[in-house]
């Protein structure tokens, strides 16, 4: 029995959408055509094209378009959310495909906080480089995560306490957070008093942090105190802050490995050392998926490795 006229053809035609498909959700992702042709290295012509053919096989709106950007559809919205799914378990089905070879090829997508992507995650890519050449490295180092579900890259370094259940985590590593000055703010501090004597002392907050003005110490004995500090200056980058810190314009809270060096040298100093604040996670996180293609895996061990020694600064 001949097919309705309403119907899409199956078959060699199933195929060739499936391209269709990969530039139906660059558009989406990109929220632009000319976004999107960059990013699949083609002409916005044809990505037009072969959305628009898509929209008319399946007489459905699947893009709003202004001159400006362009949107999904409630329609389009739900098939794009269809084509993620079906395009990653593509991708995961070529890249399984391609893991018989030696060595990780393509390029790996990553994203990392930038103070920690200095001190550690650049070193391992250097690293990661240099043993396979043939795999290249793009790079985010933001303070702002991006959306490891929508695409925008294949894993990420997250530093601190996590909280999104949707994705796969692997911890690394620790950090030690640390009440740190200048010598000169050293010698003011009495160390037969506790966290209460900060109060009336100025404080570079981070702003990066959910609570930057208040912290809960513990000494040796399990004795809790917590301390709400006065800003002094208002700083959201973890470098920002041991600059200031460093300049001697007042007391921080810093991660050990964005002071390791200065510690080193004297240029700053563990303050109140008998009371500990409470450390946190380095964690390598990517979306669910069934199968980690070799760029990825490798590149995981690379930076765990680095946790075997000190971290590098640039």
């Amino acid at each position: 029995m001949p097919k309705a006229n309403n119907q899409p053809e199956v078959g060699p035609v199933a195929f060739a959408n499936l391209k269709r498909l990969a530039y139906f959700a660059a558009v989406v992702e990109a929220g632009t055509f000319t976004a999107a042709a960059e990013r699949l290295g083609v002409t916005k012509a044809v990505v037009s094209q072969q959305v628009a053919r898509l929209e008319r096989e399946f007489r459905t709106q699947l893009l709003t378009r202004t001159t400006r950007r362009v949107t999904a559809t409630d329609a389009g919205l739900a098939f794009y959310q269809r084509c993620a799914l079906i395009l990653r378990e593509a991708g995961d089905a070529f890249d399984e495909l391609l893991d018989v070879s030696t060595e990780p090829t393509g390029t790996l997508r990553l994203t990392a906080p930038f103070d920690y992507g200095l001190t550690a995650v650049v070193p391992a890519i250097v690293e990661f480089s240099r043993r396979y050449p043939r795999c290249k490295v793009d790079v985010t180092l933001s303070d702002q995560p991006l959306d490891l579900l929508a695409g925008e890259a294949e894993l990420a370094i997250r530093v601190g306490w996590l909280t999104d259940l949707q994705l796969q985590a692997r911890q690394i590593g620790s950090f030690r957070q640390l009440l740190v000055g200048t010598p000169d703010w050293a010698r003011r501090l009495d160390r037969k008093r506790g966290p209460e004597q900060l109060a009336g002392l100025p404080f570079i907050a981070n702003t990066a942090l959910k609570a930057p003005e208040h912290w809960e110490f513990t000494n040796r004995l399990g004795t809790r105190q917590a301390v709400t500090v006065a800003s002094a200056i208002r700083l959201d980058a973890t470098l920002a802050v041991r600059a200031a810190v460093c300049l001697g314009a007042g007391l921080s809270v810093l991660p050990d490995y964005a002071v390791a060096e200065e510690l080193a040298r004297g240029a700053l100093v563990h303050l109140l050392p008998q009371w500990s604040l409470p450390s946190g996670g380095i964690h390598v996180v990517y979306p669910t998926a069934r199968f980690r293609p070799a760029k990825v895996r490798q590149f995981v061990e690379v930076l765990g490795e680095r946790f075997q020694k000190p971290p590098e600064r640039p």
